[in-house]
């Protein structure tokens, strides 16, 4: 504000100040160039004839001539046309004769004595010659003028400026006052203190910002307190997951060993038990991998090169003795490829879409295990043609705890976490998963791998 308005009326000041310095010297150029032809008609009257007469009766008629104006005597000089001065004298010099033609006269600003002058002169032709009538006007007290009226107005700016100066701080203090509120407690609410509320004390835009903040406040306040209760919640249950499914898993694998170890009947129990113990360790692995994924939030897995028609047909293995108790057939096929992928992980994703769409197909049904390649990767797809998901019901499905049909899933053994971390997995892979369903026609679910080296790559 202070170099805004000093930058305009300083300006301003000045443009005003020099346009009435120029109007005033304008004003005596027209001065100065009536005494001119004041003078020049005086001589005319004098030698009747200026043009016919001879350079002497000139000089004579000009001792005659006195001319009287508001300031006085008007001075006057005769010049030859190499400036040479015969009659009268002027305190400036002639230089202005050499600069005009035997026609036009003129006038220049000039300074003799450490005064400033306005100097006229025009040419007279006469029989034997021309003459220059030459005559001056005093013009000092015009810059005087306007010296004094620049000091009088950089006193008055320099008081303009304090002035202004002054009032912009107690404006600014006046207006920054529910700025630095607000930005306190941005910056208290930043350090954790969400409670943080800012006085509403006007109606301006102001006091509308510092309403909008505390509306802004109290929602962000009940939602991180929402957030981190159903955090809290989802955290306990995890971490209750993870430990409940330790024990019987440390069981089984001790028995399937004792069975290894110590065989007592047919070649069937000794496969049985290596199934047991095979699925029991990976379960095991599987239950730390699942808590470095989804409670500690880890990402650092090694993905190697997998054989997917292999690992396919090994998760159909697994699969087929529960779908066979319900009565439900399985189908497979998998193209053959090699793609980078967390083994454990990656079946974790396919044992739960198969369980999903065993939990949604009814006695006889069936279900299709597929493995496509893609130009860009691979494609696993879990086809159902069970009693499918409502188009309201689709976009929420991998919510976390959500259950499309409560009863049945509960009954069933459903948590609502399966598709929840799946989805974090397919996520760890950087693939993406697709649902498409129609209620009472099935569901197709299609995990889309990236190929490359690691599952990530461009």
């Amino acid at each position: 504000m202070v170099v805004i308005t000093t930058a305009a009326c300083s300006l301003g000041g000045y443009l005003l100040i020099d346009t009435q310095f120029h109007a005033s010297l304008k004003q005596e150029v027209a001065a100065v160039y009536e005494e001119n032809d004041m003078l020049r008609y005086a001589l005319v009257r004098e030698t009747q004839v200026i043009q016919a007469a001879g350079l002497s009766q000139v000089l004579e008629a000009a001792g005659s001539i006195t001319i009287h104006t508001s300031r006085g005597q008007v001075a006057f000089r005769l010049s030859g046309e190499d400036g040479a001065v015969l009659y009268g004298s002027l305190p400036v010099d002639s230089t202005l004769i050499g600069r005009l033609s035997p026609t036009r006269r003129g006038w220049t600003l000039t300074q003799a004595g450490g005064r400033y002058y306005i100097h006229a002169a025009v040419p007279l032709s006469l029989e034997d010659g021309t003459l220059f009538l030459e005559n001056g006007r005093d013009v000092e007290g015009l810059f005087l003028t306007r010296q004094e009226q620049y000091e009088r107005f950089t006193y008055l700016m320099t008081a303009l400026v304090l002035a202004v100066a002054l009032a912009s701080l107690g404006v600014s203090a006046l207006i920054l006052r529910p700025l630095k509120q607000l930005s306190a407690a941005a910056q208290r609410m930043a350090d954790g203190a969400l409670d943080q509320r800012v006085p509403v004390t006007s109606r301006d835009e102001l006091g509308q910002l510092s309403a909008n903040f505390n509306v802004m406040a109290s929602r962000l306040e009940r939602h991180v307190l929402d957030l981190t209760d159903a955090a809290r919640r989802q955290q306990d249950f995890l971490n209750s997951f993870a430990h409940e499914t330790k024990t019987p898993l440390t069981s089984i694998i001790g028995y399937a060993d004792l069975l290894r170890s110590r065989p007592a009947s047919p070649e069937l129990v000794r496969e049985s038990a290596d199934y047991i113990f095979r699925e029991g360790a990976r379960l095991e692995a599987l239950s730390k991998k699942l808590m470095d994924l989804i409670v500690l939030d880890k990402q650092n897995f090694s993905f190697p090169l997998v054989p997917m028609d292999a690992f396919l047909s090994r998760v159909a293995g697994a699969m087929r003795p529960v779908l066979a108790a319900q009565s439900i057939r399985l189908y497979l096929s998998a193209q053959p490829a090699q793609i980078p992928l967390e083994p454990d992980l990656m079946e974790t994703v396919c044992l739960n879409l198969l369980d999903n769409a065993r939990k949604a197909v009814e006695a006889g049904g069936g279900i299709l295990l597929e493995g496509v390649q893609e130009p860009d990767g691979y494609c696993i797809r879990v086809t159902d043609n069970g009693k499918g998901v409502p188009p309201e019901e689709l976009g929420r499905i991998t919510e976390a705890f959500y259950m499309v049909d409560k009863s049945r899933a509960r009954a069933q053994g459903g948590a609502g976490l399966g598709l929840t971390i799946c989805q974090r997995i397919v996520t760890l892979h950087c693939g993406t998963m697709d649902i498409r369903s129609l209620p009472g026609k099935g569901t197709q679910v299609s995990v889309h791998l990236r190929g490359g080296e690691t599952p990530c790559a461009v």
